[in-house]
């Protein structure tokens, strides 16, 4: 079964339209959310939006603050097997309140997400610095 470079592993992710974040706490707990981004180069960009949320102390943030390392997962299932992929960006997250950043991450969004034009993230913003694409391909 054949790997994708790493160009066409970042492609794929790129173009997906969600992805799943898994975070460790400090215990050694993992977490996994799904999350929007957007892509620029080797780094994912994020943010923290308005949609109804328990709290605004998120376990994802707080996560990435006591471990930085992070694994982002895309893929595409079908019930053609042949048609199956997944795609894993590896890397080291941030968490800040920074306006440029959240501003950068505000445009990149909205670019992709209609709901982000209408209603910007208020942030906090996430970025992860991707170090390895890996993924998968049936074909």
């Amino acid at each position: 079964m054949p790997g994708l470079d790493e160009d066409d592993a970042r492609r794929r992710f790129a173009a997906a339209r969600v992805a799943r974040l898994a975070t460790v706490s400090a215990d050694g707990q993992p977490h996994l959310v799904p999350v929007v981004f957007a892509v620029a180069g080797d780094t994912l960009l994020m943010a923290v939006d308005q949609k109804p949320k328990r709290h605004r102390d998120l376990k994802r943030l707080r996560n990435i603050d006591d471990n930085p390392a992070v694994s982002l997962l895309v893929d595409r299932y079908d019930d053609d097997w042949s048609a199956l992929w997944w795609v894993r960006a590896d890397g080291t997250a941030t968490v800040t309140e920074d306006e440029d950043v959240l501003a950068r991450a505000r445009a990149a969004l909205g670019e992709r997400y209609p709901q982000h034009r209408a209603d910007p993230p208020e942030g906090p913003a996430f970025t992860v610095g991707v170090t390895r694409w890996t993924g998968w391909s049936a074909i």
